[in-house]
C-alpha cells in the first residue's frame, strides 16, 4: 500500500513527506540520506531537546524578542516533545550530520507544526530556533540529558547498591573465611571485609560522578554558530541556563567558554572516563560473586546466589549466576562505549566536533545500562546471596597460610616447613604446628585463631 504524503518545500526545493508527520522538509531528507542502522535519537535526549526549545522561548519572550503567542505556543509544544507524546516524529538516524544539525531541525519542525495553528503560522528556523544553533543546541542537549539520566536515574541506582551492600556486610560481619591473592589461599578475612570492599568501590564511583557533573552542567548554549554568540541577545545564554534550572531542578551554568563549549567534547569525554572505571568496578564484584558461587560441588561454593532460571537446555538442575553474567556484559559494553566516545571527543575540527550523536547515543546508553545493572545487582544477587558456612569453615580450617600468624615468634623458615608439611600432608595447620615448634597448645590457638587474624594490626580491618 502506497503511502500518503504530502509536499513541503525548504531551501533546496520540494520533497514528499508523510502526511500524518508532525516533521517537514528538513527531517524527511535526513532520513533518506541516513539509512544506516535504524537507530533514532535517544528519549533522554530529545526530551533535553524540548526543554531547551522551552527555556530558549522564554527567554526570547522575556528578552522582548518574541511576540508572547508564539513564544506561549512554542512553550507548550515542546513540554509535548519533554513528555515523550510525540517520540515517534523523531525518526532520523543517529548516524547523521556530525553537528545533530538534522536532529535539531527535526525539533525545530515538530515543535513548529505542534506550535502553528489557522491564526498562528510558528516558523522552525525564525521562532523556534531563535538565538540558536545547531552547534550550540545539540552540545548542550548532551550535557543535559546525560545529567538528567544521572541525576535521575545512576546516582540513585548506585546509592541503592551501595546500601544493600553495606547492609549484606554487617549481616556478614562476623563470618570468617579465606582470603585470597593470585587465586591462591591467603590470609583469613571476613564477609563484611570483602563486601564492604566492594562497597567502598561503588561509593568513589558516585563520587568521581559527581565530581565531573560539576563540569556537564555547563552549556555550550548561547555560542550558536562558531562560539561567537552571533544573533543571540547577550543574555541569552545566563538566562536559558537558568530557565532550565526551574525546568528540571538541576543546576546548569553557561560554559566559561563558548568556543570551547563548540570544538570539544571534553566533559562528555571525562563523564564517559567514570562510567567506564564503575563499570571496571562492577565486572570485578560480578565477577568475584561467580567465582564465590562456583560449584556446587566442583568449585568454591562459598555462597549461593538466589536462583533465577533453569541453567542449561540439555543438563537438568543446572543454575547458573545469570544476573553478574548480564552485568559483566554491560560493562563490557560500557568499556566499549567509552572507547567509542573517547574517539568521537578527538574529532572537533576547528570550532565545531563533527560526531556529537554518537557521543550522544553511547554516553546516554552508558549512564542507562549502568542505572539498571546496579539496581538488578542489588536486587537479584546481593540482597538474596546466602553463605554455605559448612565449606567456609572446611577450607578455613585446614588452610596452611593461617602459620603466617606465626612468623614473628618462630620465624619464616619453620613456616614454611610448617605450611608445607600441612599442604603434603592435608591436615590443619594448628596439628602441623604443635609438631613442629615449642609454642604451647593455648599459645597456638590465640595465635592462629582466624577471627583474630580478620583484625590485623593497629587502624587496620573492618568493614568500613
Amino acid at each position: 500500500m502506497t503511502q500518503k504524503t504530502r509536499t513541503e518545500t525548504d531551501s533546496m526545493g520540494e520533497l514528499q513527506v508523510p502526511l500524518d508527520a508532525l516533521y517537514r522538509a528538513q527531517t524527511q531528507r535526513a532520513v533518506e540520506n541516513f539509512p544506516l542502522s535504524g537507530i533514532p535519537l535517544p528519549r533522554q535526549m530529545i526530551r533535553a531537546l524540548g526543554l531547551i526549545k522551552v527555556a530558549c522561548a522564554r527567554t526570547n519572550r522575556q528578552l522582548g524578542l518574541l511576540d508572547n503567542p508564539i513564544a506561549r505556543a512554542i512553550e507548550q509544544a515542546g513540554k509535548q516533545v519533554v513528555s515523550g507524546d510525540v517520540d515517534a516524529h523523531f525518526p532520523v538516524d543517529i548516524f547523521q550530520t556530525g553537528s545533530g544539525t538534522s536532529s535539531n531541525m527535526n525539533a525545530n519542525e515538530v515543535i513548529a507544526s505542534l506550535a502553528s495553528s489557522p491564526k498562528l503560522k510558528v516558523h522552525p528556523n525564525d521562532h523556534v530556533n531563535m538565538g540558536q544553533s545547531s552547534n550550540d543546541v545539540f552540545p548542550s542537549a548532551i550535557h543535559v540529558s546525560a545529567c538528567l539520566a544521572i541525576h535521575e536515574q545512576l546516582l540513585p541506582a548506585l546509592s541503592h547498591l551501595e546500601k544493600t551492600l553495606n547492609q549484606k556486610a554487617d549481616e556478614l560481619k562476623d563470618v570468617v573465611k579465606t582470603g585470597r591473592t593470585h587465586l591462591m589461599d591467603a590470609m583469613p578475612l571476613t564477609f563484611g571485609q570483602e563486601i564492604g570492599a566492594w562497597a567502598a568501590q561503588i561509593k568513589q564511583g558516585m563520587y568521581r560522578i559527581q565530581s565531573s557533573l560539576t563540569r556537564l552542567q555547563k552549556l555550550a548554549q548561547g555560542g550558536t554558530a562558531v562560539g561567537t554568540g552571533i544573533n543571540a541577545h547577550a543574555e541569552f545564554s545566563l538566562r536559558v541556563c537558568a530557565e532550565l534550572k526551574l525546568l528540571s531542578g538541576i543546576q546548569f551554568a553557561p560554559k566559561d567558554n563558548l568556543f570551547e563549549g563548540l570544538s570539544s567534547q571534553d566533559s562528555a569525554v571525562e563523564m564517559s572516563g567514570q562510567l567506564k572505571t564503575l563499570a571496571v568496578a562492577l565486572m570485578k564484584i560480578s565477577n568475584d560473586l561467580r567465582w564465590m558461587n562456583s560449584g556446587p560441588l566442583a568449585g568454591l561454593a562459598e555462597i549461593s546466589l538466589p536462583a533465577l532460571q533453569p541453567g542449561s537446555s540439555i543438563m537438568p538442575g543446572k543454575v547458573n549466576p545469570v544476573i553478574p553474567e548480564a552485568v559483566a556484559m554491560v560493562c563490557a559494553q560500557v568499556i566499549g562505549n567509552d572507547s567509542t566516545i573517547t574517539i568521537a571527543g578527538q574529532s572537533g575540527n576547528f570550532q565545531l566536533n563533527v560526531m556529537l550523536p554518537v557521543i550522544a547515543y553511547n554516553l546516554i546508553q552508558s549512564i542507562e545500562l549502568l542505572a539498571n545493572a546496579a539496581k538488578l545487582l542489588a536486587d537479584k544477587a546481593i540482597h538474596g546471596l546466602t553463605v554455605n558456612h559448612e565449606q567456609i569453615e572446611r577450607a578455613l580450617s585446614v588452610n596452611p597460610i593461617l602459620v603466617t600468624a606465626l612468623n614473628p615468634v618462630i620465624g619464616y623458615e619453620l613456616g614454611v616447613k610448617i605450611a608445607r608439611a600441612a599442604y603434603a600432608q592435608k591436615r590443619p595447620v594448628f596439628d602441623v604446628a604443635r609438631e613442629l615448634c615449642d609454642l604451647s597448645e593455648e599459645e597456638l590457638r590465640k595465635l592462629l585463631d582466624p577471627a583474630r587474624l580478620t583484625q590485623g594490626g593497629p587502624g587496620k580491618g573492618g568493614i568500613g
